[in-house]
């Protein structure tokens, strides 16, 4: 398994810079937001599944609608991984 990355916010000042030139956003909040959009992206395609059946599941969605939502979800990630089955992503989620 690859290890990841923590980004640090000095690696992404300019981003910051902007975000705080465009917006009404303090340094401060700016940073966090920066950080919490690529932790966002950062998450493996695992995550993402495991993640998203706990959140559809809570919102009262059974797993027939939950796996085909999330098979229609995941080609719109920004890296959109390979096209999973519905078997594969139960799998993800039950193992």
């Amino acid at each position: 398994m690859l290890e990841r990355r923590t980004p640090s916010v000095s690696s992404h000042d300019d981003l910051v810079d902007h975000l705080v030139r465009s917006t009404a956003l303090p340094r401060g909040e700016a940073a966090r937001v920066v950080l919490d959009v690529l932790a966002y992206f950062d998450e493996t395609t695992e995550e993402f599944v495991r993640r998203r059946h706990r959140e559809l599941q809570s919102g009262g969605s059974v797993n027939a609608e939950i796996f085909d939502r999330i098979a229609a979800e995941l080609p719109h990630r920004a890296v959109a991984p390979p096209e999973l089955s519905l078997r594969q992503l139960r799998r993800i989620v039950y193992g």
